[in-house]
C-alpha cells in the first residue's frame, strides 16, 4: 500500500483495520489487501433495493405459477377479496404458506452461511461445516425411532437439540490444542462429526423401516405440504437468530481479520464465535426441521453477494438474507413447472442450479480470502 506523502513534523497514521470500505484508494478491508468488488454506500443501498424487488417478483411467481396456473389479476383479487367458493382463489391460498416458508428458510439458510464463513474464515464454508446439520437430522431419525414423532413441528425441538449439541461438541474438540479453535481445527472437526453421525444416521435407518419411510420424505428436503402451524413453531427461533445473526456483523468483520489481529483492537474472539455460532445454531436448528436439509443455498449465495458488496458483513449478511429465500423461491417454482403434474423437492432443484452457479463463480474469480 503506497504512502502518501504528508508536511513534516505530522507524524504517520496508518489506517483502522475496520475501516469502513468507502471505495476510496488504500483503504484496508477486512481480509487485508485492496477492496474486493468495491461499491459506494449509494450503490450498494441501490442493489439492496433491487434484490427487494427480484424477492418480491419471486413470490409473485410461487402463488401464480404452478400444476394450475393463475393469472395475476386473480392472483391480486385473491390476496384482496377471497372467496373460499372459487378454486383459483383456492389454489392461491394453498401457495401462500409454501412460499412464506421458502421466504423464511432461504433467508435463514443464507444468513447461516454467510455468518458460517465468517466464523470459520473458510470461503467453502456452510453451515455443515461445524456438524449443525447433521446433528439436527441424527436427532430427528432419533425422534422418529425412539419417540414416534411424525409431526413436522415435534421435529424441531429434536433438531435444534441436535444441532446445539454438534455444535459444542465441534467447539470443544477444535479448541483442545495450544492454538484454540482455529478455523482449519473447527472445519477437521465438524467434518468428522458430521462422518461419523451420518453413520450412525444410516445405522438406524436401516434397522428401522418406518423410520426410513418416515425420513426419507423429510430428508430431501421441500418446502410442500407445510402450513402455517409449522411456521408459527419455527418463527420464534428463526427470528431470534436472525437478529443475533444481523448484529454480529461488526463481529465478523473483526475476525475475517484474523484472531490475532481481533484480539489487539479489543475484540473477544472466543465470545463473538460463541454468539454467532450461537445465532446459525438457531437459523440452521429451525429451517431444517421445517424443510428439511437444504444443499447450496449457504455455500453458493454468501459468494454472490460478496461479488458485489465485497468483504463488509454488514452488507454481506443483509444481502444473503435477501437474495437467498429469492433463489429458494425461485428453484422451488422451477421444481413445479419441470415434471407437472408432480413436482420435484426443492432440496433438488437447489442443489441442481446451485452447482453450476458456484462452478461459474469459482471459474469466473477466485474465492475471496477470509
Amino acid at each position: 500500500m503506497s504512502v502518501a506523502a504528508r508536511p513534516a513534523g505530522v507524524p504517520s497514521r496508518a489506517p483502522s483495520a475496520t475501516a469502513r470500505d468507502n471505495g476510496s484508494p488504500g483503504t484496508l478491508v477486512p481480509g487485508g489487501g485492496t477492496p474486493h468488488g468495491r461499491r459506494g454506500p449509494g450503490t450498494r443501498t441501490a442493489l439492496l433495493l433491487l434484490t427487494i424487488a427480484v424477492l418480491v417478483l419471486a413470490c409473485t411467481a410461487s402463488v401464480a405459477i404452478g400444476a394450475r396456473p393463475v393469472p395475476l389479476a386473480t392472483v391480486w383479487d385473491a390476496l384482496t377479496n377471497f372467496d373460499p367458493s372459487n378454486g383459483d382463489h383456492a389454489v392461491v391460498s394453498s401457495r401462500i404458506p409454501r412460499t412464506v416458508l421458502g421466504l423464511v428458510t432461504g433467508a435463514a439458510l443464507g444468513l447461516a452461511g454467510a455468518a458460517m464463513q465468517g466464523v470459520a474464515r473458510n470461503p467453502l464454508a456452510d453451515p455443515g461445516i461445524l456438524g449443525v446439520n447433521a446433528g439436527a437430522a441424527f436427532a430427528v431419525v432419533l425422534g422418529i425411532y425412539i419417540f414416534g414423532i411424525t409431526n413436522l413441528t415435534g421435529y424441531i425441538w429434536f433438531a435444534l437439540a441436535g444441532a446445539a449439541l454438534a455444535a459444542v461438541v465441534v467447539y470443544v474438540v477444535a479448541s483442545m490444542g495450544r492454538d484454540g479453535a482455529t478455523p482449519v481445527k473447527l472445519a477437521l472437526a465438524g467434518a468428522a462429526l458430521s462422518a461419523g453421525l451420518m453413520s450412525a444416521l444410516s445405522a438406524v435407518l436401516v434397522s428401522s423401516q418406518q423410520t426410513l419411510d418416515t425420513f426419507r420424505f423429510w430428508r430431501v428436503g421441500s418446502v410442500s405440504g407445510r402450513d402455517w402451524d409449522t411456521i408459527l413453531s419455527v418463527l420464534p427461533f428463526l427470528a431470534i437468530g436472525a437478529l443475533i445473526t444481523l448484529f454480529a456483523g461488526r463481529a465478523l468483520n473483526g475476525l475475517s481479520l484474523g484472531d490475532d489481529v481481533a484480539r489487539g483492537l479489543g475484540q473477544r474472539v472466543g465470545l463473538s464465535r460463541g454468539i454467532t455460532a450461537l445465532g446459525v445454531v438457531l437459523l440452521c436448528g429451525a429451517a431444517t426441521a421445517a424443510a428439511g436439509p437444504i444443499a447450496f443455498i449457504g455455500l453458493v449465495i454468501p459468494h454472490m453477494v460478496r461479488s458485489f458488496t465485497g468483504p463488509d458483513y454488514r452488507w454481506i449478511l443483509p444481502f444473503s438474507m435477501l437474495l437467498a429465500p429469492a433463489l429458494l423461491v425461485v428453484a422451488d417454482v422451477v421444481g413445479r413447472v419441470l415434471l407437472p403434474p408432480g413436482e420435484i423437492p426443492v432440496g433438488i432443484t437447489t442443489a441442481v442450479l446451485g452447482a453450476p452457479v458456484f462452478i461459474w463463480l469459482v471459474r469466473r474469480r477466485k474465492l475471496a480470502e477470509l
